[in-house]
């Protein structure tokens, strides 16, 4: 994985924190759409370097991050995925940086 896709994992990890917080509707739509493109990536990475369980995850993120069918869990749940999303950004992080 490029370097470049590192570090734009650990701004999304910065924009999923503030997610976390009371912010205008439009940022979390911003979020969903960045976070969705990204994995979207990731998963095609994954699939082109045959990782089949890392393709599934980051598949699974990207489309329920996806902005065009919006999936309505409530701010508390929300608030979970983020958080799980936060710790596979890190987990994948590591992974690239480990692998270096």
């Amino acid at each position: 994985m490029k370097k470049e896709m590192s570090y734009i994992g650990l701004v999304l990890i910065v924009f999923l924190v503030l997610s976390l917080l009371n912010m205008p509707y439009g940022f979390y739509n911003l979020i969903r759409f960045v976070v969705s493109i990204y994995f979207a990536v990731l998963s095609y990475s994954f699939y082109k370097q045959d990782k089949k369980k890392e393709t599934i995850i980051t598949l699974v993120v990207a489309l329920l991050f996806q902005p065009f069918l919006p999936i309505h869990l409530g701010r508390i749940l929300w608030n979970i995925v983020d958080i799980l999303v936060i710790l596979l950004l890190i987990i994948i992080w590591r992974m690239t940086k480990d692998s270096k």
